[in-house]
């Protein structure tokens, strides 16, 4: 495989090229990351990176080597030594749950009842080690994306339905939701934009979330989210009516000064006075800031700062987050056009995610994944980190599962 250039320091799967559109053979075969283990494809595989660990190893003890072959050498180790490790972990699990089967198998008698309930919850605990230690594993075989480390871009965007404010309110939730999730996390969250309705609900707003792995968390919110629930006033909430409104999530890498050019000229900036509620200060000062880009015609404005000058650099920052934005998708759809990518868009065509008040439950429909208790998701703590990463894992079995159908190709 080595030889074949399978192996590559550009990986030949790339995580952002897929969408969670997952199909149903894959969601019944590889339910787990322990089930994926036990594929043949990835044992050969493993077992292959494995031997060629150990080469490696003994040529580094080779004086014949110049400084080039070394460096290439101790380069490839580096690759392989964590993975390797994983590897023979698993198989040391793997071979103490095959000893406590056996045991179980010989403790059937009345007199070893209590023995063989202590042999069962010593295997359930395997068990439990063994999926950890198999989705480590496969977190370091599925290449890492590049904006994985990125700060984001996050926007909500209510949607429109006949009902009345329950778009509004919903998006007012979720943009609380997702700042409690950065306060959770430790992240900073950094409020761009924000245009609230009247009724107490919200329009549109904007955040700038920066800490650790923002992006590998987040990548997956964007798209439409629905919500189901009666109105708590109106005619609808007397009747008992359900009413169905929708809200939209983006979430943009947030690039670095390198990685988009934008030249000056191509911009026009226009400040005005900010709008909503805070005093005297949005009255009399003309310190909102629009910014459009004229080759593209996106717009992006700014008005949570008082300096104008910080609300430029700012409406700046989203900026080069969208061209960027849009270099991504133009890319993704040339190399894969079978798989869209959610990143960023605001595709109606498919919701991912429907919070049902009436039934407290929260479905996420790309993995068919259902959690009871919407309070505690929309808190933006514990329910909702396990939600988040439950794609995660997802993902990663999907892009295994890809990864071994090229195998198997080659």
């Amino acid at each position: 495989l080595h030889n074949h250039g399978f192996w590559r320091s550009k990986p030949l799967l790339d995580t952002a090229r897929f969408a969670l559109s997952f199909n149903s053979r894959h969601r019944k075969n590889h339910q787990s990351s322990q089930a994926l283990w036990k594929h043949e494809a990835v044992q050969k595989y493993l077992e292959t990176l494995s031997k060629e660990y150990q080469q490696v190893n003994h040529q580094l003890s080779a004086d014949s080597l110049n400084d080039f072959e070394q460096r290439a050498l101790r380069r490839r180790c580096a690759d392989l030594s964590p993975i390797a490790a994983a590897f023979q972990e698993i198989k040391e699990a793997e071979r103490e749950v095959q000893e406590l089967e056996a045991m179980c198998t010989e403790l059937d008698s009345r007199d070893e009842k209590q023995l063989l309930q202590l042999a069962l919850e010593e295997k359930e605990s395997l068990d439990k080690k063994m999926n950890m230690l198999c989705r480590k594993l496969f977190q370091l075989l599925v290449p890492k994306e590049k904006y994985d480390r990125s700060p984001v871009i996050l926007e909500v965007t209510a949607g429109r339905t006949t009902g009345g404010d329950i778009c509004q309110q919903f998006t007012k939730e979720m943009f609380e939701m997702y700042q409690s999730y950065a306060d959770y996390k430790c992240w900073t969250f950094d409020i761009v934009n924000y245009t609230p309705a009247e009724i107490g609900g919200l329009h549109h707003a904007a955040a700038h979330i920066s800490g650790e792995n923002v992006y590998r968390h987040l990548k997956y919110e964007g798209g439409t989210h629905r919500v189901q629930r009666i109105p708590e006033t109106g005619m609808s909430s007397r009747m008992q009516r359900i009413h169905t409104g929708t809200m939209s999530v983006i979430v943009l890498p947030q690039p670095e000064e390198v990685d988009v050019k934008v030249d000056p000229k191509d911009l026009r900036i226009d400040t005005f006075r900010a709008r909503g509620a805070g005093g005297q200060h949005v009255n009399k000062t003309d310190s909102a800031v629009r910014i459009v880009h004229l080759p593209t015609g996106l717009a992006v404005e700014c008005q949570q700062e008082r300096s104008q000058q910080l609300n430029k650099e700012i409406a700046l920052r989203t900026l080069r987050a969208k061209l960027y934005q849009q270099v991504i998708e133009k890319q993704l759809s040339q190399e894969q056009s079978a798989r869209k990518l959610q990143l960023g868009t605001r595709a109606q065509s498919e919701r991912i995610r429907t919070y049902n008040f009436t039934q407290d439950r929260v479905t996420d429909h790309r993995i068919s994944y259902d959690a009871r208790n919407i309070k505690e998701i929309l808190s933006g703590k514990e329910a909702l980190d396990k939600l988040i990463n439950r794609l995660l894992e997802f993902a990663e079995i999907e892009a295994v599962t890809q990864y071994l159908e090229n195998l198997q190709a080659l």
